[in-house]
């Protein structure tokens, strides 16, 4: 299950000004995880003060449907290598 934290590290550094909850979006998305593993790594890996807690099931809801999601249905302006390009 690395891999989410790496793919998640690696958006992190090609781009800095992404919120830790954007780039964990990015990092999951047509990805197929689970939601007890989204659970899991968003806990590890977003930042508290990127979200309401009291959000936190609704925003777990939406990341479900993201990784469940082709990648070209992702995010807009992310190709297949999971670059964005605005």
């Amino acid at each position: 299950m690395k891999s989410i934290q790496r793919r998640f590290e690696a958006i992190q550094e090609k781009n800095p000004n992404y919120s830790s909850y954007l780039s964990f979006a990015h990092a999951i998305s047509g990805q197929k995880f689970s939601r007890p593993t989204i659970a899991r790594w968003y806990k590890k890996l977003v930042e508290v003060d990127d979200y309401a807690p009291s959000e936190r099931k609704e925003i777990i809801d939406y990341l479900v449907l993201i990784s469940k999601r082709p990648v070209d249905e992702g995010f807009k302006g992310e190709n297949r290598q999971g670059e964005v390009t605005e």
